[in-house]
């Protein structure tokens, strides 16, 4: 079902809308619906592109034994490398 929105549009986008439906032979709702669309994809997919974003199902999925490893990283990496030297 689609619903119904009232968009008040500056006079200078509502031209810009018009001269594009004229030259396209499209509906101007068409070419606003079409505009709104791709606005809402590039929302989407920049969202998507925050590294945390794009990791969030992984953090917490692999046990690693070590109780404190993330309060004590640093201090766990030092005496692995000191053991590898």
């Amino acid at each position: 079902m689609q619903s119904q929105m009232t968009v008040r549009l500056p006079e200078d986008l509502d031209k810009e809308i018009t001269n594009l439906s004229r030259k396209l032979r499209l509906k101007r709702s068409y070419i606003v619906r079409m505009a709104l669309e791709k606005f809402l994809e590039d929302f989407n997919v920049k969202e998507e592109t925050v590294p945390y974003e794009r990791v969030k199902d992984l953090i917490g999925s692999i046990s690693s034994g070590i109780p404190d490893l993330g309060e004590s990283h640093r201090k766990h990496l030092l005496k692995k490398l000191n053991k590898n030297a």
